[in-house]
């Protein structure tokens, strides 16, 4: 039978969850321990795939329920910030697309608001938020149910919406990379809406930075060999870089950003 947790390792997981992440300093200060201390419980709670170490510090590394929205944005957020700007670049004026739910796709949304002649198609309320008042861009929203967790229009509607759209570009992000090359997300309902926009947009664009291949979620929205292009930090695995390799998919790495 597993160890119960201390009841300073749930106070990490909490602090976790409602932060995106922990800091390894920040956490030895707030809980009046040793960093010492603060890593073997941080090793610990990883060797229970309850967190994923990341650089500093850690992060929760549910297979089955995501990290709260707001606090995701707060991860690796330096390196989403250069995936959007990167991902910009490859995005013409006078160009039609979709953009999906997610916080890395809200930075590609950022980094097109100088761009012309955009037609952006979005189940994201926070993408369209950021690009509706741009009078050279036009934006539509898809319909459906607002998930309010994170502004995620959902839903059958919205499938059909989208279906009714042929574009030159998808821009897609997921919560995570298998290493054999599937997609992964954690919510049927967004995954349908994913899988229409990756089906009826002639290029596909993945965004996702090196910490989408060190999670698991349970939902499948389809392969990387569907991508044209995959923008990320850094792909450090080798079993991925094959998979791009041998399905032809561009990789553009952008670099880490340390804390």
């Amino acid at each position: 039978m597993d160890q119960v947790l201390s009841p300073r390792q749930q106070e990490i997981i909490g602090i976790a969850r409602l932060h995106g992440r922990v800091n390894v300093d920040d956490l030895a200060a707030r809980l009046e321990v040793t960093q010492q201390t603060i890593r073997k419980d941080l090793n610990e709670l990883c060797e229970r795939r309850l967190m994923t170490r990341v650089h500093g510090g850690a992060i929760i590394a549910s297979g089955v329920e995501n990290v709260a929205y707001e606090a995701r944005r707060l991860i690796a957020q330096a390196e989403k910030q250069a995936i959007g700007a990167a991902t910009a670049r490859l995005i013409p004026n006078n160009s039609s697309l979709f953009i999906n739910i997610g916080t890395t796709t809200e930075e590609v949304a950022r980094a097109l608001q100088d761009h012309e002649g955009l037609l952006v198609i979005t189940n994201n309320l926070n993408v369209a938020n950021i690009l509706y008042r741009h009078p050279k861009i036009e934006v539509i929203m898809t319909g459906g149910p607002v998930r309010r967790s994170d502004g995620a229009v959902i839903g059958s509607a919205a499938v059909d919406f989208v279906r009714q759209f042929k574009v030159d570009y998808a821009v897609i992000g997921t919560s995570a990379i298998d290493e054999d090359g599937s997609l992964l997300d954690f919510d049927v309902r967004e995954v349908r809406v994913s899988r229409a926009i990756i089906d009826n947009a002639r290029k596909v664009v993945l965004v996702a930075d090196h910490l989408k291949a060190e999670r698991s979620a349970p939902v499948r929205i389809g392969h990387l060999r569907e991508v044209d292009m995959f923008v990320t930090d850094t792909l450090s695995s080798p079993q991925l870089r094959e998979v791009c390799e041998a399905s032809q998919v561009e990789v553009v790495e952008v670099g880490s950003f340390g804390e």
